[in-house]
């Protein structure tokens, strides 16, 4: 049995065919991992802003709004500690709500 010509081109065009469509197959798995690890980078870059928008829009804020508290409280409570020493305190509108107000949360 002999190969013509034509059984023996058939048979080299298939081969390189299918070796096409092998190579063709790797570079698709190539270029998905590409795409996946794209995505993975865009979503830790996506992550950083949030977190970069997050301290800035609301931890930050929050944190200033916090200390300025602290410092309201801190005046309010020396505030309430002199009124002891206070020589109107008998008659005081503000000792007297005061008070009033600390009866009533018992």
């Amino acid at each position: 049995m002999t190969l013509g010509w034509t059984e023996i081109i058939l048979g080299v065009l298939s081969l390189l065919g299918g070796c096409g469509w092998f190579v063709s197959g790797r570079k698709y798995k190539q270029e998905v991992d590409s795409l996946k690890a794209d995505v993975r980078q865009k979503e830790m870059e996506l992550g950083k802003d949030y977190v970069k928008e997050w301290r800035a829009y609301i931890a930050e804020p929050l944190q200033r709004e916090v200390g300025e508290l602290r410092d309201e409280v801190k005046q309010l409570r020396n505030a309430i500690q002199r009124i002891d020493r206070c020589p109107h305190r008998d008659h005081c509108p503000v000792y007297d709500g005061l008070r009033q107000q600390a009866m009533s949360n018992d």
